[in-house]
């Protein structure tokens, strides 16, 4: 059985506050067409399908586009709900979507229907568990955990630590496995020593939420969410595919990714990585000159840029305007450099409004400002005053 592995659409999520709902059509056709290349027969979402718990209706249309698709007529989709997701809402239209062949767990407590005649379907299901089988009688265990809490799975909080929660909740969904297939955990959450980037929220880094190697069980393949750098843990085969784009400007020049497992019998046999080309990369860019800086901006088109413009002196009215006049800029960053041979005064108190501007210029620019520049300024001032 041929088995894909993705996470972390973020469908909806914005860069700077622009939309990149068309990149992310692009990249979900690529790996609709992956999967009919590869004959993948079952498609694993680890969590973070949409960015917001509410998410536009734009997104929720892309969702039901890509998820239907990637179903097809004779595949199955298995979902799980992330820490972006509202699990209630993702989980609404599972009645119609069980009959297309996708299927949502939301929580641990989610039982699948096995009434299904398509190719591809679930034959058991219980608490925290479902076992899919392919035409030709191959099946897979699948322990299914949605991104774990306290509040998610209904219970009080206590005294039990984190890790040993997730052992719990995970051994509930291991109690129906007896062997004779391959077993996967698919779930969301943070293991000690995975790398975070600028593009996850609400991860708690500190480390009362992350879960330890030694918390996870000994099985096939682990399958997460989370994390959107993809991440191979050899110990005990987990991976994280990560997110199907590069979401902040931290994961320039790496490469996004989904993972295309096979089973043989009672095993897996391999996983692989399956490269994803679409959609714009994210580029951080530094100059040392507002022309050095456009001249970059000209050669990276089709491209999203962050710009750091190391100056002796600010950025001109006429600079600026050239420079954003590039529409792939997205973010720029003017980096002052100094001398480091001026200080703030620490008579300030005894400068006029003037001198105070003149000080605090030579402090960040290491030069003094120009009559026409403080000219601007005491106007400036003037007007807020009035």
């Amino acid at each position: 059985m041929n088995i894909l592995h993705t996470s972390d659409w973020h469908i909806g999520k914005k860069l700077m506050n622009r939309d990149r709902l068309s990149e992310q059509r692009e990249v979900l056709d690529e790996i609709i067409e992956i999967v009919e290349q590869n004959a993948v027969e079952l498609v694993l979402i680890a969590g973070d399908v949409y960015d917001t718990f509410m998410p536009q209706a734009e997104a929720e249309n892309l969702f039901f586009y890509a998820v239907r698709r990637l179903a097809g007529q004779n595949r199955a989709v298995l979902i799980i709900s992330g820490n972006h997701d509202d699990g209630v809402r993702l989980s609404a239209c599972s009645p119609l979507g069980e009959e297309l062949g996708v299927y949502v767990v939301s929580s641990p407590k989610d039982i699948l229907s096995t009434t299904s005649t398509r190719p591809v379907r679930p034959v058991q299901s219980g608490e925290g568990y479902v076992v899919f089988e392919n035409a030709k009688g191959e099946r897979v265990y699948i322990n299914t955990l949605p991104y774990p809490n306290e509040a998610r799975l209904k219970e009080e909080k206590s005294d039990e630590s984190y890790p040993d929660k997730i052992k719990r909740w995970i051994e509930v969904g291991r109690s129906a496995y007896k062997g004779g297939m391959p077993e996967i955990l698919l779930s969301h959450l943070f293991v000690t020593g995975g790398i975070a980037s600028d593009g996850e929220r609400d991860i708690d880094l500190g480390g009362a939420r992350a879960v330890p190697l030694n918390a996870l069980p000994d099985c096939d393949y682990i399958a997460l969410g989370h994390l959107h750098k993809r991440q191979h843990f050899k110990q005990k085969n987990l991976w994280y595919s990560g997110s199907i784009l590069q979401y902040s400007f931290d994961e320039s020049g790496t490469q996004k990714r989904v993972v295309l497992l096979q089973t043989d019998a009672q095993k897996l046999v391999l996983a692989t990585e399956i490269p994803l080309t679409k959609g714009k990369r994210l580029l951080r860019l530094q100059a040392d000159s507002p022309e050095e800086g456009m001249a970059l901006l000209q050669q990276n088109p089709d491209t999203h840029v962050e710009l750091t413009l190391r100056l002796s002196a600010p950025l001109t009215s006429e600079n600026t305007r050239a420079l954003l006049s590039h529409k792939n800029l997205k973010s720029l960053i003017p980096a002052v450099q100094t001398d480091g041979g001026h200080s703030l005064s620490f008579s300030r108190r005894e400068l006029g409004v003037e001198e105070l501007f003149e000080e605090y210029y030579r402090s960040v620019y290491a030069t003094a400002p120009d009559n026409e520049l403080k000219t601007l300024f005491l106007q400036l001032l003037g007007e807020v005053n009035a």
